[in-house]
C-alpha cells in the first residue's frame, strides 16, 4: 500500500525529536529559489502553503492555528519565521524557529514549527534545505538544541528529520514506542533499527482501511 507523504490513514501518534545545534549539516536550496523572513501581512500566505501541504482541512483552521501559535508575537516572527520564494517572487514554503509556546518543556531548546511546502513545489529538493536553515537561525539566537514536534502521519517528515541527524527524546522513544514503530515500518531508517516493525493492520489502526 502506498502512503502519502501526510496520510490521516495512519495511525496518529505524536513523536518528538532532537537534535544538537552543533555540526549542523548544509543543505543548498535549488537553483532559482531563496530564503526571505516574514513580513506584516504574510498570515494569509503562511495558512495557504500550510493548506496545501494538507496541514489544515480550510482556511479557519488554519487562522485559528495562527491565533494560537502567532497571534500577538508577530514582531518576533520577523527573525523566526522564514519563507522561500521562487523565482517568481510566490512564496512556496515555510518553516519557524521558534519556542515552546506552552510552557511545557524547561530544557530551554528551540522547537521548529509548521514546516511545509506548497504542494505543488513538494519534490524539488526545498525541505532540507529549509529545515537547515531554520537550524542555523536557532544557533545564531543563541539556542544549543531543538526539539521537533511532529506525527506518525507525517512520516516523510520524520525521515527526513532522521536524515539530518534527529532522534527520538528518550521520553517519547517510550511514550509513542508504537509509533516509531510504524515509521521504522514505513521508512526502514537505520536510525530507528532498535524499533520491531509493525503490521499494516497496526499502521491503519484507526482507519476504514485496517
Amino acid at each position: 500500500m502506498d502512503f502519502d507523504n501526510n496520510d490521516k490513514r495512519i495511525a496518529h501518534w505524536r513523536l518528538r525529536l532532537c537534535r544538537s545545534l552543533d555540526d549542523l549539516p548544509e543543505r543548498s536550496l535549488p537553483a532559482g529559489y531563496h530564503f526571505v523572513y516574514y513580513e506584516p501581512g504574510d498570515r494569509d500566505t503562511w495558512i495557504r502553503i500550510e493548506q496545501s501541504a494538507k496541514e489544515f482541512d480550510t482556511y479557519e483552521d488554519g487562522a485559528a492555528a495562527w491565533a494560537r501559535y502567532y497571534e500577538g508575537h508577530e514582531s518576533e516572527l520577523t527573525e523566526r519565521m522564514i519563507f522561500i520564494e521562487d523565482g517568481s517572487g510566490d512564496r512556496v514554503a515555510t518553516a519557524t524557529a521558534y519556542y515552546d509556546t506552552f510552557g511545557r518543556d524547561g530544557s530551554g531548546s528551540a522547537w521548529l514549527h509548521w514546516v511545509s511546502v506548497r504542494r505543488d513545489h513538494q519534490g524539488r529538493g526545498l525541505a532540507k534545505p529549509l529545515v537547515c536553515e531554520a537550524f542555523r537561525i536557532m544557533r545564531e539566537l543563541g539556542y544549543t538544541n531543538v526539539i521537533i514536534p511532529t506525527q506518525t502521519n507525517t512520516w516523510l517528515a520524520v525521515k527526513m528529520y532522521l536524515d539530518l541527524g534527529c532522534r527520538p527524546t528518550p521520553e517519547n522513544a517510550v511514550e509513542s514506542e508504537t509509533g516509531w514503530r510504524i515509521v521504522r515500518t514505513l521508512t526502514n531508517h537505520p536510525a530507528l533499527a532498535s524499533f520491531e516493525p509493525v503490521g499494516l493492520d497496526t499502521i491503519l489502526a484507526n482507519s476504514s482501511e485496517a
